[in-house]
């Protein structure tokens, strides 16, 4: 049963609409031999390389279920990857679908790690692994301290790494020490889903969301005409400024103000009455502005084809290989349930199985945890009183022994 629910390669058990659902990868970390089946990298000096560990944390809704893998040190690299049962790709006429859970345990306002999975070519190099090594997706959390706060969707083009235009912000109730849920959905016809906890977050085209070569491009012929009138208002004519609205100065003499009886010419100068704001001066005069009758719109160049236009740029064929290539600042997270298939319905069947069922129960683990810890420290806090006032007393009868001296 421990292996069915380890790493599973196989074509998948269901059917939906006729077409069968495949599996390339399913992890679950649930047996001793997950080792096995990930290759740990040894492309950074072993003074660099922290050690992944298998476990649920400290707190855990279920700690058999939810062991996982785990970054045991602060301050590393991190680099494991394993193999898909067969290439998958992102054309043909079925999903990509890759999923998979994180558990920040140790998330604090100053943590600061990666989260994200890497699919590569069939063929990387597994044991040289790491931050060079050319990927084809990334994807999953990035978080650091309330500055960075997102999910990473990365493609790559051409060997450049494209960042999504527009972040794929958490909202400050996903930022926490909990288990989450990380979807990511490639449609055949270049359109995407990104998913968290099952909700959606982001939608969209490859070719719009990234710096991929769109369709069309400004004609590099096309100039904006020298008579081109693109001011969308005017002054208004008809308006003027009234006479004397210069001679109203900002500020004027207090009119309540009297000299002090106390005050001396000869010792203290020529006094002067201060000054408060003008209540009749009405600030710099602008004319009105009105819509500008000759307006001709916002210009823009003719649109021409673009040569460097892929209409199959979100196609990338020959992915092989899964892995989590990571610098981590704070240890303690822990990646699990892992999968990679071509079926939306079976990434959620998934999740239903090995996610859903915890989130309650991981809530009520960490009240239960954090409880347990408060009364260890409340009761060493009272042991460590209680030996100070024994102290204290100790002293007390040694001045009054040397006083009776």
């Amino acid at each position: 049963m421990n292996m069915l629910l380890g790493l599973m390669v196989a074509a998948a058990a269901t059917c939906t609409g006729g077409a069968r659902a495949e599996t390339f990868l399913k992890e679950t970390f649930s047996d001793d031999a997950w080792t096995d089946r990930w290759t740990m990298s040894t492309a950074h000096p072993a003074s660099d390389r922290g050690t992944w560990g298998w476990g649920a944390g400290a707190w855990s809704g279920d700690a058999e279920v939810q062991k996982g893998m785990v970054t045991n040190d602060k301050l590393k690299f991190y680099a494991t990857s394993a193999k898909l049962s067969s290439p998958v790709s992102t054309g043909g006429d079925k999903d990509l679908v890759v999923q998979f859970s994180v558990k920040h345990e140790k998330r604090e306002y100053s943590f600061c790690g990666g989260g994200y999975i890497k699919l590569m070519k069939t063929g990387t190099d597994q044991e040289k692994f790491n931050g060079d090594s050319p990927y084809s997706i990334m994807f999953g959390p990035d978080l650091c301290g309330y500055d960075v706060s997102r999910i990473h969707l990365i493609f790559n083009h051409k060997g450049e790494n494209l960042l999504k235009s527009d972040e794929i912000k958490l909202e400050y109730a996903d930022k926490n020490e909990f288990t989450h849920l990380y979807t990511l959905v490639v449609h055949p016809d270049g359109s995407y889903e990104v998913l968290f906890d099952n909700q959606s977050k982001a939608t969209g085209t490859l070719v719009e969301d990234w710096a991929f070569p769109k369709k069309e491009i400004d004609d590099p012929t096309d100039s904006k005409p020298s008579d081109w009138i693109d001011e969308t208002e005017i002054p208004d004519p008809e308006d003027v400024k009234p006479a004397g609205w210069d001679d109203v100065p900002e500020q004027i003499v207090d009119p309540e103000a009297t000299k002090p009886e106390d005050w001396d010419d000869e010792d203290d100068g020529e006094w002067e009455a201060p000054l408060i704001d003008n209540p009749d001066f009405k600030g710099e005069w602008k004319q009105k502005m009105i819509a500008n009758p000759a307006y001709k719109g916002e210009w823009k160049a003719k649109q021409v084809a673009n040569p460097d236009y892929d209409p199959n740029v979100h196609v990338y064929d020959d992915l092989g290989v899964a892995g989590f290539e990571l610098w981590v600042v704070n240890e303690g997270s822990i990646f699990d349930n892992i999968i990679v298939t071509d079926s939306l319905d079976e990434a959620k069947a998934f999740a239903e199985e090995t996610f859903t069922p915890f989130v309650a129960k991981e809530k009520e683990a960490k009240e239960a945890f954090d409880a347990a810890e408060k009364a260890a420290k409340d009761a060493a806090e009272a042991e460590s009183e209680s030996a100070e006032d024994v102290e204290d007393v100790a002293e007390d009868d040694d001045e009054a022994s040397k006083d009776e001296l």
